[in-house]
């Protein structure tokens, strides 16, 4: 781990956006935090303006997801590369380069900032002439260089090396890519909403599988109809396990590891008895409230779903097991830098604890729905493939194409699905997933 900085804002006033992002990327760095975590942890946090706070976010959010692209725009400008135990010097470059040519802010308020932010610094005030001369050359011509680089390099080795193996140089780099830019809002909503209404009115457009999609989150309860609660946000990849599923009215269904909710919400609203399991009950409260907000029951338990029962066979399982959330990079982009090829192995052992005891639920005939965020086989083809061979009871119900309206490409040949961020390129992409669905044969 790197030595934690002596970086401290000024006691007099609120942090200011950019030494938020700062302190928070310098404890990322230290520590391995995670990026909320890390920018929540800073003294101040709470008390700056929500505005302050998203920019914030969106700057730090622009520097770890385009880290590898950053740092070779403006090494271009560099005599030498900054050594490795020049943290800060490496972190105000990167965060000023994504407000630069990621966020396009004014060039005179991110070089006068950066610059004033690094002089009061103890560690940076040699690097002050520095910065300034490099930030004003990436601010004039560090675009090129930028658009330039390959998108590979903003991975991770470890993860860059699998996705290559694994999916082929050409898919691996537009996935790289797509993965690279900010993700759009997603919303789902009540069967029977008017659901192309809501899209007209916010501005956004309604996909295939019948997510609104806007582009840019933006403050989401500030939408209309956010209080009447009838949608909520959930990406489009996220929506397809329940599709999939095809809850029926009265059907009784467990939702495992169903924090923060969106699919138990989905269940409810098709009129299915739901019992939400987690093992986090403070996960658990941000379901109790969205169920809620949008008028919709469900009975939430506090297990480990390793091991925990229902009262009765049920007649339908979804389980989002927990996996590496190697998908979700466009949302959560301190992912990849924050785990390695270690987690995806003791991932997959709990994943598999998880689909046993998840299929030992199901009444003859139940029907499993097994999902996660995660571009990793070991966590999704390898996986389903390891359990049909274990369990001689269970049996894959292929989906068709008819199933996924516009998504034909994500059907694997075994019936499953896969996306990935570079799926739907042309509609703002989306999250990869792996979703395979089983029965309980009678």
């Amino acid at each position: 781990m790197t030595a934690p900085s002596k970086f401290t804002a000024r006691k007099s006033r609120p942090l200011s956006a950019r030494e938020a992002a700062l302190k928070a990327f310098l404890a990322m760095e230290a520590e391995g935090a995670a990026l909320d975590s890390a920018l929540s942890a800073q003294v101040g946090h709470k008390s700056m303006e929500a505005r302050d706070r998203a920019f914030a976010r969106a700057i730090l959010s622009a520097a770890i997801r385009r880290r590898g692209t950053l740092e070779a725009a403006y090494n271009t400008f560099l005599d030498k590369p900054l050594r490795p135990r020049e943290v800060f010097g490496r972190a105000v470059l990167t965060l000023a380069s994504a407000e630069l040519l990621v966020l396009m802010t004014p060039p005179h308020a991110v070089v006068d900032g950066w610059v004033r932010i690094t002089g009061a610094a103890e560690e940076g005030r040699r690097l002050k002439g520095l910065v300034n001369a490099v930030l004003r050359r990436v601010s004039e011509r560090g675009g090129e260089a930028f658009i330039a680089a390959d998108p590979l390099i903003d991975l991770p080795d470890w993860l860059r090396a699998r996705w290559v193996d694994i999916y082929g140089e050409d898919t691996a780099r537009a996935m790289a890519l797509a993965r690279a830019g900010a993700p759009p809002l997603d919303l789902s909503t009540k069967p029977g909403f008017d659901a192309a209404g809501l899209a007209a009115e916010i501005g956004g457009a309604l996909l295939p599988t019948g997510t609104v999609r806007k582009d840019g989150i933006g403050d989401v309860t500030a939408l209309p109809g956010f209080e009447a609660g009838n949608w909520w946000a959930q990406d489009a990849a996220a929506a397809l396990p329940v599709m999939l599923l095809a809850p029926k009215a009265g059907e009784r269904i467990a939702d495992i590891c169903a924090a923060p909710g969106g699919k138990t919400l989905q269940l409810a609203a098709a009129g299915a008895d739901v019992i939400a399991v987690d093992r986090s009950e403070k996960r658990l409260k941000r379901v109790g409230d969205n169920l809620a907000r949008t008028g919709l029951r469900a009975e939430i338990i506090t297990a480990d779903a390793t091991r925990w029962q229902p009262d009765g066979k049920l007649d339908a399982v979804l389980l989002d097991a927990p996996c590496s959330a190697t998908g979700t990079l466009r949302r959560r982009p301190d992912v990849a830098w924050s785990k390695g090829v270690e987690d995806i192995a003791s991932l997959a052992a709990l994943q598999a604890k998880l689909l046993d005891n998840a299929f030992a639920m199901l009444k003859p005939g139940g029907r499993l729905i097994y999902c996660t965020c995660s571009l990793e086989p070991e966590e999704g083809e390898d996986q389903i493939a390891a359990f049909l061979a274990r369990t001689p009871e269970a049996a894959r119900i292929p989906i068709g194409a008819d199933a996924l309206p516009g998504l034909a490409e994500a059907i694997t040949p075994e019936g499953d699905v896969r996306t990935r961020p570079d799926v739907w390129a042309d509609k703002g992409g989306l999250d990869g997933f792996f979703i395979a669905r089983l029965v309980r044969a009678k």
